[in-house]
């Protein structure tokens, strides 16, 4: 009898400890998957974050333009600022190539908003041929105008992409007049230059502040 209650209490114990081992691993494989799930959101891109990919661009490109305004602001990817801050030509920077020739856009692809952008892309500035990234020695196709959202349709991005180009573009036509600047579409433009996919980015976004646009 007092072997049979032995053997009873062993199974018990055994059956116990069984139990706990299975629930502690169950509860470190949730944590573990939980964190994958937070280190998964916190690893990804801002551009794919806010819709830059896939709304405008294709790929997440390799580098980083530099955009520092007068006013002492800095575009950085998503970054919220306002039309009153960036109305004046910012200072643009990215690695680049004394050899080569890039091209540098700032684009708007939620004109009049991001729900319905029929006017989209808004075409705010766009250089071609520049020298490394000396944006003065290029040819400019449409001349820097500041973001200027209108009332009452959200936060619009405003997107610096940069290209190398494989080759001096000839014979451009110039789109400096705004009625030529919306609906304009920067993977055309990409395409139709034999441009490929972006080198660099960056973006903010701004709303109708009630003092500009």
């Amino acid at each position: 009898m007092y072997k049979l209650w032995q053997i009873f209490l062993v199974s018990v114990i055994s059956v116990i400890l069984f139990i706990t081992v299975c629930l502690c691993v169950d509860q470190n494989d949730s944590t573990q998957t939980h964190k994958t799930k937070l280190n998964g959101r916190r690893n990804r891109s801002p551009l794919r974050r806010d819709g830059i990919v896939s709304d405008v661009i294709d790929t997440v490109p390799k580098y980083k333009i530099t955009v520092k305004y007068p006013s002492g602001v800095e575009a950085n990817f998503g970054n919220e600022l306002t039309p009153t801050q960036v109305k004046d030509k910012p200072t643009i920077s990215w690695p680049s190539e004394l050899d080569a020739y890039y091209t540098l856009v700032m684009t708007d692809p939620d004109a009049p908003t991001r729900s319905d952008p029929i006017f989209g892309e808004f075409k705010h500035w766009l250089v071609i041929n520049i020298a490394g990234s000396d944006v003065v020695s290029g040819q400019v196709l449409a001349d820097y105008k500041g973001s200027g959202p209108p009332k009452d349709t959200g936060l619009h991005r405003y997107i610096f992409l940069v290209y190398r180009q494989p080759k001096l573009i000839e014979h451009p036509v110039s789109t400096t007049d705004l009625a030529k600047r919306s609906q304009f579409k920067i993977r055309n433009f990409a395409k139709d230059n034999n441009l490929g996919q972006p080198i660099a980015v960056n973006y903010f976004m701004a709303q109708w502040d009630g003092k500009l646009g």
